[in-house]
């Protein structure tokens, strides 16, 4: 069996959660809860492209908020 996050020829789509941390999801498959769709679907690569240039700060957004005493951006 393959595994089902490296098929470069699957669609895919990137999900956000609450902590704004990103993920690439395979589009045949529910959205887990937490989870939101914020781009796709879309092939591998690209999905993997938006996450690059969309998540800059790995921190989670709680514990930015904690550090700089704002709200969690969303």
């Amino acid at each position: 069996m393959s595994n089902p996050f490296e098929n470069d020829n699957a669609s895919y789509v990137v999900v956000r959660n609450d902590e704004l941390q990103h993920s690439l999801w395979p589009a045949t498959n529910p959205v887990p809860a937490g989870w939101t769709v914020v781009h796709g679907p879309d092939g591998r690569q690209a999905c993997l492209d938006h996450v690059e240039r969309v998540w800059t700060d790995m921190r989670p957004a709680s514990l930015v908020a904690a550090l700089t005493g704002d709200a969690p951006r969303g």
